[in-house]
């Protein structure tokens, strides 16, 4: 039974990303994103954690994004996390890549039911530019990571939900809904596959673009 289920979810994931190809930057482009993060544990709660990701876009042809991210995560107890850190941005704008300063702080809930995993992870973000208005963005990521696992990966499929609002607007401006595999590669070293379907809301005609978005994660731990 589990074996067929996962042979669905890998089914459904082909299928999507094979329709994800579109005109670049057009409603329904395809995309790649690469996240890379490293964890190093100060003691038994706090842990620095630090981040860079790479997004491609034009049916994955172009480099158009990519930030650096540190900061440091701190364990309250089973159920509550915090912390904050610096993400530096830089995201192409016509010809050129322009930069983004973003300090931010975030508290996660978390809790298991019947082996059902779920996190709400809730991130305040300044967003200094050099080239517009600064902003304020509260960003809320709400995951489900279901039961099982399969084979010595042990991997195990995920839903979530994140909303992004434009604080100073009052503006719900993008959303993300994701589908994923989490997996054990070997050792320290986790791995996650996930595709996203990312929507976002134009600033000037308030219409909604849609982006396919498929992602890989890696993740070590020291």
């Amino acid at each position: 039974m589990k074996n067929w289920i996962l042979k669905l979810m890998f089914a459904v994931l082909v299928v999507i990303f094979a329709a994800g190809s579109a005109h670049a930057y057009d409603n329904h482009d395809f995309q790649i994103w690469n996240t890379d993060t490293e964890e190093i544990k100060i003691n038994k709660k706090l842990k620095a954690v630090f981040e860079q990701e790479f997004r491609w876009g034009d049916n994955a042809s172009e480099l158009f994004y990519q930030h650096y991210d540190a900061g440091l995560a701190y364990a309250v107890n089973d159920y509550l996390d915090i912390g904050g850190g610096y993400r530096h941005v830089f995201e192409k704008k016509g010809e050129n890549f322009k930069t983004e300063n973003e300090p931010n702080v975030f508290v996660t809930f978390k809790t298991d039911a019947k082996g059902f995993s779920l996190s709400d992870r809730n991130r305040l973000e300044y967003r200094h530019f050099d080239y517009q208005t600064d902003t304020w963005r509260y960003r809320n990521l709400f995951t489900v990571r279901l039961p099982w696992k399969f084979t010595r990966l042990k991997i195990r499929p995920y839903f979530a939900d994140e909303i992004h609002i434009n604080l100073n607007k009052g503006d719900l401006n993008a959303n993300r809904l994701y589908f994923g595999l989490g997996l054990d590669i070997i050792g320290d070293l986790k791995g996650d596959i996930y595709y996203m379907l990312h929507s976002t809301k134009t600033s000037n005609t308030n219409l909604w673009i849609d982006t396919n978005v498929l992602g890989i994660k890696l993740k070590y731990s020291f």
